[in-house]
């Protein structure tokens, strides 16, 4: 699926604080504006470990995602079946079988500048699972999400495993908000032009 048919001149990354006002209605506008119109399957893959306090962002999200019984996303990786770097290439071969012509938002935790702990990033282009801890793992659809949930440092998988679980908890629940709210726009706009 190919977003670049759409208009141009709209950005095409957002980085906002997780305690900026409103910040989960203007990541939902965000998303919504890069959703294709033509319909398809929204498939939402949610990657992480629930055995790191930092790496749990995915899973989280996934999980408060599933609690909403009447989305129309499709949502993978859970804290109770969560995907991860030992079985992404299996899962991913899963979705694409179950789901060929979905669009796929990407969810990770990852690491950034101090100063930018607490950011949400939205952005265009595949999300690069594993970055910070080096790992060659495959890109994950056509738009991504990520949490910067603490600093890089020479011990990355240290620093993921003493990150706060609150930072995390509430990064997730802006996510879930965010992916919420982009979906109450598209399909309130499918039925205003019905």
């Amino acid at each position: 699926m190919k977003l670049s048919n759409q208009a141009q001149s709209r950005p095409t990354k957002l980085s906002l604080c997780y305690t900026d006002q409103f910040v989960h209605q203007k990541i939902g506008e965000f998303i919504y504006q890069w959703l294709p119109k033509q319909p398809t399957d929204f498939v939402i893959v949610c990657i992480g470990s629930d055995r790191s306090t930092g790496d749990a962002l995915g899973p989280i999200t996934g999980s408060l995602l599933t609690k909403r019984k009447q989305s129309n996303y499709i949502v993978y990786g859970t804290l109770q079946s969560p995907i991860h770097a030992l079985n992404l290439k299996k899962q991913l071969k899963q979705i694409d079988q179950r789901h060929p012509d979905a669009f796929v938002i990407g969810i990770d935790a990852c690491l950034g500048k101090a100063s930018s702990i607490g950011y949400i990033n939205a952005s265009i282009g595949a999300l690069k699972p594993g970055l910070a801890l080096k790992k060659d793992l495959p890109e994950v659809g056509h738009f991504h999400l990520t949490g910067i949930v603490n600093a890089t440092s020479p011990v990355d998988f240290l620093t993921l495993q003493n990150t706060r679980l609150h930072l995390v908890i509430q990064q997730a629940e802006i996510i879930s908000r965010a992916l919420l709210y982009s979906e109450y726009l598209y399909f309130k706009e499918e039925t205003a032009s019905q």
